[in-house]
């Protein structure tokens, strides 16, 4: 797990430390002894040579002209702490009142690990931040005003970027009182929560006629156009400065400069008007980078090659019955995870009381999120800890539990996409009715889900079907042609198959072959078909065979009938045709069958399970669910009378579906496919008297050819 999810600092800082000890070696000069404590464990300096460590004065002192030579360092990962041994040297007159004020407990400055792998190489990395702002607005990397880039000149030294800062004319210069502010000044920066620097600028007064040149045992202060910095650390490089001429140790500008990285300050001697200062940059850890989703060239290429995904949630620590998650936000983390990088628990379910406004069931709510794995990245998104887009891995679909962090603004800004592999660890692979509701509103948010399927080895995306509440996990390959479909349906008995393999390729060829002759909004020779079953075997097996034969989507919402007791445990055995699929829990039954969203459905012969759908796609039509379209029924009109006809004509009889008679119009008994073609035809022909206005029959549908 990320060690720096619950802290703001950066990585590539300590805090600022203090005086601890203090030395007068002449009026020039002093040595010290500066403690720095409370450093993190993901401080990079602990991972890179003393040697590339620098230690970085409070701009403060530097701009009343003090500067330090690092004499020694002693870093101590195990209790967090770092003794620098310094010593600091006044450059002129003024800054040797200051060296006089100095004392212990006084905090001066921070150690800057200047790590090479950090150096940033690429002038794109850079150029892209510009005209670009981080949530509130401000502006990730700006020199003078909006978009910020005319004025900055970028170059490649010895494998970095460079950044060249024009100067302008003229210099600052104190005012005769500074003497008499620098004892309350200095005193202040004892208080570490106090902000000084500000204040100095009440005792500055900008010369522009001043020359920039620079002469032995004098401070010059020169002045930019205001540089912003959110994305990166920035840090003059004194060897690309003129010859003899140095920037003090306060050299390196945060990622939280607004607009106050506009004075340097310089000593040495020099007879050149001095007119830019060069700044190199160092990234920032990848969470912090305010990098968008759209930079990420690698990540976005690896996302593309599903392997990746299935490789990288391989990842996971065990025990695999645990959640996990992590948030990644490069390709290179991404290629190169270990079980280290991910947050895993066991994540207990609390009993809730049933008073919903209970104080206790609040309690026992709060606990439960912030035990889920996912939660220490949503709630580093939210609370800006983490600034850079990217996605978000887990083991399973994340609770809705979540749905108030997935739902903030920040988390939605920052999170591109979900990638799970199993929907459940209680249903295994079936979604309960809170988590489709779940994704249906993630959906809604744009926030995209995958999820990462073993049992298909598919890169399964959600899709809401449009105008719909409810959608299927589609192959990201086929999502457009899952919006755009008309959807088929193949209703029938999980226990046979039948014969109507050949009759049911037959059909579906005709119908394809029909879409170059219409132009119906279900059919049109630009308008893709899907199929869907019930995912099991027998008549549905069948469907998604014949559908994945002839290059139609296949598609199946799939029920867990094996929580069921007394019920048949042959309707749990999934069928190998599917691809595109959306799963229910058992309690969720009628939901599943109001979610199939049929356009053109088909019975075959069946049972229990069918006599149920064919009531619901009855109901659909007289309620107004579904337009008037046709409903196949395959085989005899002897089978469907004995199956429908009896109850239609005692609800006729009673008068308990008196207005609603018409619905008989909708259901046609065909023999074979070419019959099914002929219904099709004259349906989107317009010529088939159905709906409202068309005939009754008295067997509660019509039998083709001979009552059409």
């Amino acid at each position: 797990m990320p060690k720096n999810l619950t802290s703001r600092q950066f990585d590539l800082v300590t805090p600022d430390g203090y005086i601890h000890d203090l030395e007068k070696i002449d009026n020039k000069r002093i040595s010290v002894t500066v403690v720095i404590e409370n450093i993190e464990p993901f401080f990079v300096g602990y991972q890179i040579d003393v040697s590339d460590i620098f230690f970085n004065l409070k701009s403060l002192l530097a701009q009343l002209g003090l500067h330090s030579y690092t004499k020694e360092i002693e870093l101590s990962q195990e209790i967090h702490k770092a003794r620098v041994k310094l010593e600091i040297i006044a450059i002129d007159p003024t800054s040797e009142i200051v060296l006089k004020n100095l004392s212990v407990g006084t905090y001066i400055g921070k150690l800057f690990a200047c790590s090479k792998e950090r150096r940033v190489r690429n002038p794109d990395y850079l150029t892209r931040m510009f005209g670009r702002s981080d949530r509130r607005g401000r502006p990730l990397l700006c020199f003078g005003g909006p978009p910020g880039s005319e004025h900055l000149r970028l170059e490649q030294i010895d494998g970095r970027i460079i950044a060249y800062l024009p100067v302008r004319k003229g210099r600052f210069t104190y005012a005769d009182e500074i003497g008499s502010a620098i004892p309350t000044l200095v005193k202040g920066l004892k208080y570490p929560e106090l902000k000084l620097r500000q204040l100095l600028r009440l005792h500055q007064n900008f010369v522009e006629e001043a020359p920039r040149s620079l002469n032995e045992n004098e401070l010059l202060l020169l002045a930019t156009e205001p540089l912003h910095v959110r994305t990166c650390f920035a840090k003059v490089v004194d060897e690309l400065l003129p010859e003899g001429v140095f920037h003090t140790s306060a050299s390196v500008l945060q990622p939280d400069t607004y607009e106050s990285g506009d004075i340097y300050e310089l000593f040495g001697s020099t007879d050149v008007q001095i007119d830019a200062i060069p700044l190199e940059f160092y990234t920032l850890s990848p969470y912090q980078e305010h990098v968008f989703f759209s930079d990420r060239d690698q990540l976005q290429q690896c996302l593309e090659d599903h392997e990746c995904l299935f490789e990288a949630l391989d990842t996971a620590p065990d025990p695999e019955d645990h959640k996990s998650a992590v948030f990644v936000v490069k390709g290179d983390q991404l290629l190169n995870l270990q079980p280290s990088d991910w947050v895993i628990s066991d994540s207990p379910q609390y009993e809730l009381p049933a008073d919903l406004y209970s104080g206790r069931r609040t309690m026992l709510l709060d606990r439960y999120i912030e035990s889920q794995p996912s939660y220490p990245f949503l709630k580093a998104i939210e609370e800006g800890v983490i600034t850079s887009q990217g996605i978000l891995l887990t083991r399973y679909f994340p609770s809705p539990r979540l749905k108030r962090l997935l739902l903030s603004q920040n988390v939605q800004n920052n999170l591109k996409g979900i990638y799970f592999r199993k929907p459940s660890r209680a249903h295994g692979d079936f979604f309960s009715h809170e988590d489709r509701s779940f994704l249906s509103d993630l959906a809604k948010q744009s926030i995209p889900i995958y999820w990462v399927d073993e049992s298909s080895h598919l890169l399964l995306k959600y899709v809401l079907k449009p105008n719909k509440d409810s959608g299927m996990f589609v192959p990201v390959e086929h999502v457009q042609t899952f919006i755009d479909a008309t959807m088929i349906g193949v209703y029938g008995s999980n226990l046979l198959e039948g014969s109507f393999i050949d009759e049911l390729t037959r059909l579906l060829e005709g119908l394809k072959e029909m879409r170059k002759d219409f132009d119906h909004e279900l059919l049109a020779p630009d308008t893709p078909l899907a199929l869907v079953t019930g995912g099991g075997p027998g008549a549905m097996a069948v469907g998604n065979k014949v559908a994945t034969n002839l290059n139609i989507l296949s598609c199946a919402n799939v029920v867990d009938f094996s929580r069921s007791d007394e019920g048949s445990i042959n309707e749990q055995n999934q069928n190998p045709y599917i691809q595109a699929k959306m799963t229910y829990s058992l309690d969720r039954l009628v939901e599943r069958q109001a979610e199939f969203n049929l356009d053109l459905p088909i019975f075959l012969t069946g049972g229990i399970g069918t006599d149920f759908e064919f009531a619901l796609e009855e109901v659909r039509r007289k309620v107004g669910i579904n337009q008037a379209s046709p409903v196949l029924l395959f085989g005899t009109k002897e089978y469907w009378q004995d199956k429908i006809t009896t109850r239609f004509k005692c609800n006729l009889a009673s008068g308990t579906i008196k207005g609603s008679e018409w619905v008989s119009n909708c259901f046609y008994v065909v023999r074979n496919a070419d019959e099914g073609l002929r219904v099709y035809k004259q349906y989107f022909a317009g010529q088939l008297r159905i709906g409202p206005t068309g005939p009754i029959s008295e067997d509660g549908f019509i039998s083709f050819p001979s009552d059409v």
